[in-house]
């Protein structure tokens, strides 16, 4: 699984960015987007994902519809 972050929601504050243990986070054009390919939504390291407990915004950070 993978988080993706609404890109309309998003307000380029880059909480996120560090939190991740991945380093699957990084700023692109005005906003920041999760690279789904390395992104484990925390497993493994902690009990739920560091990018949305850090957001300020709500909503802004889901999981990747399969």
């Amino acid at each position: 699984m993978a988080l993706y972050i609404v890109a309309e929601e998003c307000i380029s504050c880059g909480d996120c960015e560090p939190v991740c243990p991945t380093a699957s986070i990084y700023e692109q054009g005005p906003t920041y987007v999760i690279e789904k390919s390395t992104c484990t939504e925390c497993e493994g390291d902690f009990d739920k994902p560091q990018c949305v407990a850090a957001c300020p915004v709500d909503n802004c950070i889901l999981p990747l519809a399969s």
